[in-house]
């Protein structure tokens, strides 16, 4: 338990069992599933937690409420991680209300064939639950990154309880710096949807928040503005660094050595900040995080199959898929008979907005020689103009 203030606790969990969030994010500091109870004249329960901690979590439930009885649970997201224990919380505290909007009535039938019609709240973005001195006003989030998504705002003491936004891979006792796990867990999962998160901050623009209680992730109570600005520019598809990232992948090391050329090349052009990721070998969500993070990317990979590698394509169509956007791109494909992997991965990223490919390509035939040396120092030049 983690006291919030006088009136609010977070009864979350740590889930140090974990391998893979969402079956597909290596989560090696595990994740944190939050909720929690706001103490009033009525109580309210604000989600629940994975399925895997059905009984701890309503143990401290019940540790927390004493010889009370909650009013509500409030469901602001009805992804598993967040809803699998309504029908425990429900069976156990039967007088409880459930609150949640018409498609959050509708996804509880179709994962538990109980939509509660006797005692459920069914609430319209704008409307206020009243707690007493507290009271809940939830904005609707669609696509933050479900459909039914509601976040909701506390005015009395200024707390925006955030749904799956602001939220970060984990545990809370892991101690690892919020940005990069934070980005890596938005790109991820949140990142197609730009367009919706931009939505949602301004209809929270003019709210006067003081903390942050996210699903994932630590309370958030100070340099609030470092937060949301990271989520105003994720959502925009800015940089947010200066310099250039570097993504391949190498067969027999000929890839990695043009790569290794490039480096130095940008290095003597005053680049400060290259950084190179070994497709294969590195973790594919960070990797496709931190190409949001840099204004340009150099994709060098080898012709494979008459397409390209199996690792660049997953990475291409990572970013693809998260709207990649108003990015410089160039490419370095290599190919001993007939290269082709620039084609490919240029198609496959022409369908994103404002890409501009530098007009240098890089066609390495099995080996560097004086010709793939000469377009590397002229790529070069393109990226640092």
């Amino acid at each position: 338990m983690q006291r919030i203030s006088d009136d609010i606790v977070h009864i979350g969990i740590n889930d140090r069992e974990i391998d893979l969030f969402e079956g597909m994010y290596d989560v090696p500091n595990g994740v944190a599933y939050n909720s929690y109870i706001i103490f009033d004249d009525k109580i309210a329960v604000l989600d629940t937690v994975d399925k895997h901690f059905c009984a701890p979590w309503l143990n401290e439930v019940e540790t927390e409420l004493g010889s009370r009885e909650p009013d509500y649970l409030v469901v602001s997201h009805m992804e598993p991680d967040h809803s699998a224990n309504i029908v425990a919380f429900a069976d156990r505290y039967k007088s409880a209300k459930i609150v949640g909007n018409a498609k959050t009535f509708a996804m509880m039938n179709a994962f538990f064939g109980r939509d509660f019609s006797e005692r459920r709240i069914v609430v319209a973005d704008g409307d206020t639950l009243e707690l007493g001195k507290h009271s809940l006003k939830f904005v609707f989030a669609p696509m933050v990154h479900w459909p039914e998504v509601m976040v909701a705002y506390e005015p009395n003491e200024k707390i925006l309880f955030s749904a799956d936004a602001f939220g970060k891979f984990g545990a809370l006792d892991s101690g690892e710096p919020w940005d990069d796990e934070a980005r890596r867990y938005y790109i991820g999962i949140v990142g197609k949807y730009g367009v919706q998160v931009q939505a949602l901050l301004k209809k929270l623009g003019g709210i006067d928040v003081a903390k942050i209680c996210p699903l994932h992730g630590p309370v958030l109570d100070s340099n609030l503005g470092h937060y949301i600005g990271l989520y105003d520019k994720w959502s925009k598809y800015e940089p947010e660094f200066d310099g250039i990232m570097i993504a391949y992948t190498s067969v027999y090391g000929n890839t990695a050595k043009a790569v290794g050329e490039l480096e130095r090349e940008l290095k003597n052009r005053g680049v400060e900040n290259v950084e190179t990721f070994d497709l294969a070998r590195r973790d594919l969500a960070d990797c496709i995080a931190k190409a949001f993070a840099y204004p340009k990317l150099v994709l060098a990979t080898t012709t494979y199959n008459n397409e390209y590698f199996p690792a660049m394509r997953a990475f291409v169509d990572g970013i693809v898929e998260r709207n990649y956007q108003n990015r410089f791109v160039g490419l370095i494909e290599n190919g001993s008979w007939a290269p082709v992997a620039a084609k490919c991965m240029r198609a496959r990223l022409e369908t994103c907005k404002n890409v501009t490919f530098a007009d240098t390509v890089v066609t390495v035939r099995s080996a560097l020689n004086d010709d793939s040396r000469a377009a590397l120092s002229k790529l070069a030049d393109e990226l640092t103009e």
